[in-house]
């Protein structure tokens, strides 16, 4: 039993092991790069889309500061500030002015020939002006003649850049929006200014890109940081997801296991009880509590002083010089019942082979060790009755010769009253033996039963009124309990009465100083059965003759044969009955006849294997 035990938390253990590694095989590293390729691009994509948002969003702020430029610019010309002979330099000085402003670069006005005719900077006047898109030269003439806005982003050897924003320009009528840009390049060739007022003429405004680089450079920086705290979020996320599914089933597979456990234990046919390792009890199962004749409502640590002594002693002893108890011992319960109890314990040990508990499996040998005196007695009885049948044929022969004789001297004799006596005692003597043999053969052969349906009440009744005589000289009051239900009963009649006969007398015969026999009749607690109780107050049978009580001529009184309880016993057997005696030294014997449900007559086994 201590290896079902050991085995039982060995098996708990493994399977907590075994569901820890299993979380952890569903959780590959193939799932965390997975994870990973699925994230990075959607999180790249965010980050590189926020990028491009941004670069747009700084584009079209510089193109509409560009776009205010010019048009105050023009709004100068058309306020006429510009109008005489020296408008090219109050162009030019105006450019300049303008070009002071913070994160402008330069200003220029050019015609459609390309020839910059004003300049913030006055060096680079009539130096002619190259605009490309795409390498591709851009017609200055189809710009001149676009109300649209062009602007492109300029970068110089030094990697400096610069957004440009250029446009027709329109001193004498509102400006118009584009959104086109080209790059120019400078190329000094000196020329002379055209006049202000020639048609076709383009201004670009230069703006200076490093606050705005700055800017970018640490928004650029902040959004990758984003990003990747977004991802390992998001792998966060998706492994914590994981692992709380794997806790849930982890969680719900250990429930199980421990509603498993919890059944197996208080449904297992055997007493179980945990200990610390301060000897306390911390567990005990039904069966334990049945045994032990204990309260099943105790619950919780209780002290070891629950258990028997006997089991006490053999417990503390374990986990000092052994880890394992196998016995068998006779247990004194806390009612003083002595019952034999198969024990079976083990220590338990922790990761460092520390003592942390004590486990004890024991079992009830009562019903096995009568079991098994109940088939060595059935052994015995069929040998004896064997022998029985055919000494009791051997002894009847030469018995009738010596009745014969002795009766053939009775009458020879007649006058001599000493022969006539000793003729008297010869046939008495004979009459006896022959009783003797006729019970040994009834004991021997096969009892067969001629059942028939009877009324119980009736049948009791009569039986009892057998004895009423005889218990009321011995100062014995018969008390008879019939319950109505059930009324009547399939029985062989004469059979039963003999049983019955026989338990009156035997318990008349244990109340030599008055007393009270009580018969009842009612129905079986376990099955549809009937039950029949013989009660006595006598003196009881000593518990060392219970196990002979059946044996044929085991008797404790100075006359009889001893037969009268061993034929009981064959007539409840061949009803497939059992007859059970519990007994008391002086305070008296209680025999429990069993008879079967009406239904079971035919069935050959025993129906009331744990019903004692």
């Amino acid at each position: 039993m201590h290896s079902f035990a050991q085995s039982l938390m060995k098996g708990n253990m493994i399977k907590r092991l075994k569901l820890t590694a299993r979380f952890w095989n569903e959780f590959p590293a193939l799932i965390f790069i997975g994870t990973l390729l699925i994230l990075t691009p959607i999180f790249a994509f965010i980050t590189v889309n926020n990028i491009r948002s941004q670069e747009t969003h700084t584009e079209t702020l510089l193109s509409e500061k560009g776009e205010a430029l010019i048009r105050s610019f023009e709004a100068s010309t058309r306020s006429g500030l510009l109008d005489g002979p020296g408008e090219t330099r109050q162009l030019q000085k105006l450019l300049y002015e303008t070009a002071q402003q913070p994160d402008i670069e330069y200003l220029l006005v050019a015609d459609t020939n390309g020839t910059i005719i004003a300049h913030s900077n006055y060096m680079y006047t009539g130096v002619m002006l190259n605009l490309f898109s795409k390498s591709k030269k851009l017609d200055l003439g189809r710009i001149a003649d676009s109300n649209a806005l062009f602007k492109q982003i300029v970068v110089s050897p030094e990697g400096e850049r610069t957004f440009v924003v250029f446009r027709k320009f329109s001193p004498t009528g509102p400006p118009q929006f584009g959104s086109v840009l080209s790059l120019f390049n400078h190329t000094f060739t000196k020329k002379r200014l055209f006049n202000l007022t020639a048609p076709d003429k383009i201004i670009v405004v230069g703006l200076d890109m490093k606050s705005v680089d700055e800017v970018r450079k640490i928004y650029f920086k902040n959004a990758i940081i984003t990003g990747l705290v977004l991802l390992l979020t998001g792998i966060s996320g998706i492994i914590f997801l994981f692992m709380f599914q794997g806790y849930r089933i982890t969680r719900n597979a250990l429930s199980k296991i421990k509603v498993f456990s919890n059944a197996v234990v208080e449904n297992m046919p055997v007493g179980l009880v945990a200990m610390d390792n301060t000897h306390t009890i911390v567990s005990m199962n039904h069966v334990a509590k049945s045994i032990l004749t204990l309260d099943q409502s105790i619950n919780g640590d209780h002290p070891m002083t629950l258990l028997p002594p006997e089991m006490r002693e053999g417990l503390k002893d374990l986990g000092s010089d052994q880890d394992i108890m196998e016995k068998e011992m006779e247990c004194t319960l806390s009612d003083g019942r002595i019952i034999p109890l198969e024990i079976s314990a083990a220590v338990l040990r922790d990761q460092e082979n520390g003592l942390s508990g004590t486990i004890c499996l024991f079992k009830d040998l009562s019903d096995e060790k009568a079991l098994k005196n109940e088939v060595e007695r059935s052994h015995r009885l069929a040998t004896v009755g064997q022998l029985a049948a055919g000494v009791a044929h051997e002894i009847r022969n030469p018995l009738s010769s010596i009745k014969g004789f002795a009766t053939y001297f009775k009458e020879r004799y007649k006058d001599i009253p000493e022969d006539q006596q000793i003729s008297d005692i010869m046939i008495r003597e004979v009459d006896r033996l022959n009783r003797v043999v006729s019970q040994l053969l009834e004991f021997a052969r096969p009892v067969c039963l001629s059942r028939r349906h009877i009324l119980l009440r009736p049948f009791i009744e009569d039986s009892v009124r057998l004895v009423e005589r005889k218990a009321n000289d011995c100062g014995i009051t018969i008390t008879t309990l019939i319950e109505e239900n059930p009324e009547s009963w399939t029985i062989d009649p004469d059979r039963m009465n003999q049983v019955l006969l026989n338990l009156y007398l035997n318990a008349i015969e244990a109340m030599t100083h008055g007393g009270k026999l009580t018969v009842s009749v009612s129905k079986h607690t376990c099955k549809d059965g009937l039950t029949i109780k013989v009660e006595d107050t006598g003196s009881g049978i000593d518990p060392h003759n219970l196990t002979h009580i059946f044996d044929p001529y085991f008797t404790t009184k100075s006359s009889g044969t001893g037969l009268g309880l061993a034929i009981s016993h064959n007539i409840i057997q061949a009803h497939k009955g059992e007859i059970v005696i519990d007994s008391r030294t002086d305070h008296g014997t209680t025999i429990t006849l069993t008879l079967p449900p009406e239904k079971d007559h035919d069935e050959p086994e025993n129906p009331f294997p744990a019903c004692r």
